[in-house]
């Protein structure tokens, strides 16, 4: 790959990112303002949804930040930001909805989700060192290094890609169960769906980074060992 290549790949995985949290920023900027036919805050939605499913010891908490909302598996607890928390528009309901679609996961045993749990650690270790062992392996053509390097990387990609489906699956759970507790009517889907793709647009587009960045690792690999 010549400069010019090289730059203009280097700056797709700048923009890719970036494109795909302003779209996600946007959209949830925008249905933020639209209120749902309920009125139910996020906080009430993911309520009624997880005692729909029998989920009564799932608690609900709040987080910090804009669209820092996370459901941790360990203490069985739906963190959402307080714009999610308090608001009771689509966003906040489809991004509420999201986090349940989560705990319904757990409940269920989901496969990925059990998966993905599994590669955290493994993953956690794979991105900090990895870095290392690839440039250490480039810098003083170490092949067996920059190897070491590479399979370290795959961990932490797995991990990226084993998310897909995971929120994917939660949006689609999202979707179902706003419509059967009527959360929101049908006339509303429409909307609702278009925040929970684009907040699906920055898994996507992590996954896409961290696969073209393994693959441009692999073929250095290959191109050394000619």
């Amino acid at each position: 790959m010549g400069l010019g290549g090289y730059l203009i790949y280097i700056a797709l995985l700048m923009i890719i990112p970036i494109w795909a949290q302003s779209r996600v920023k946007s959209t949830y900027i925008k249905y933020s303002k639209k209120p749902t036919s309920s009125a139910m805050t996020g906080a009430e939605v993911a309520r009624k949804i997880l005692d729909e499913n029998g989920l009564y010891d799932v608690r609900i908490g709040q987080t910090k930040g804009m669209l820092s909302d996370h459901y941790d598996p360990r203490k069985k607890v739906i963190n959402l930001s307080e714009g999610i928390y308090h608001g009771r528009s689509m966003a906040s309901s489809a991004v509420a909805a999201h986090e349940v679609g989560h705990a319904i996961q757990d409940q269920q045993e989901y496969a990925f989700l059990r998966l993905r749990s599994a590669l955290v650690p493994i993953a956690n270790f794979g991105s900090n060192i990895s870095f290392f062992f690839i440039m250490a392996g480039i810098f003083f053509s170490m092949t067996n290094m920059l190897l070491l390097g590479i399979i370290f990387m795959s961990a932490a990609v797995l991990f990226q890609v084993v998310t897909l489906p995971v929120e994917f699956d939660a949006s689609s759970r999202a979707m179902t169960q706003l419509v059967s507790s009527g959360v929101i009517r049908n006339n509303e889907e429409r909307e609702t769906k278009k925040v929970l793709n684009a907040a699906a647009l920055t898994y996507v587009a992590a996954a896409l980074v961290a696969v073209a960045e393994l693959l441009r690792f692999v073929l250095i690999y290959l191109s050394s060992r000619e």
